[in-house]
């Protein structure tokens, strides 16, 4: 099977990586796609962020993968740490769009995160309620 975007193997290691380590509050690791090269590159990492925070730091006009270590609350009161995978894709020019989606499937597969939320929207898109919505 071809691949239209690699992942470099330093950066499923640093996947790994988050994924295992212990967060104290939202975490998020955000990807891009490098157009020159066809290659995945980590760009980011944040800790103890909230939704908000994290929406203001994601281009406004230009595509990431997100891994979000999300902190949640139960109605029990028992607190987990789901890893979900956001698909922050804003309007911008069609190409990186195109180039963005023929990639998702390959980097779902990679970073193994079943939950999965696409914003499209910008930052109205990515809050509490709809990704609690998203989890339950």
């Amino acid at each position: 099977m071809s691949h239209t975007v690699d992942i470099p193997q330093e950066l499923k290691d640093s996947i790994r990586k988050f994924r295992f380590t212990r967060h104290k509050g939202n975490a998020a690791l955000v990807v891009k796609i490098n157009k020159q090269k066809l290659i995945m590159e980590e760009v980011d990492k944040f800790d103890n962020i909230s939704l908000e925070e994290l929406a203001e730091e994601l281009p406004v006009a230009s595509p990431r993968y997100v891994v979000l270590s999300y902190n949640l609350i139960h109605k029990d009161g028992r607190t987990s740490s789901p890893l979900v995978l956001i698909n922050w894709a804003p309007a911008c020019e069609i190409s990186l769009l195109t180039l963005h989606a023929s990639a998702l499937r390959d980097f779902q597969i990679a970073v193994d995160i079943v939950k999965d939320l696409e914003v499209r929207d910008g930052a109205e898109g990515l809050t509490k309620s709809i990704l609690e919505a998203k989890l339950s």
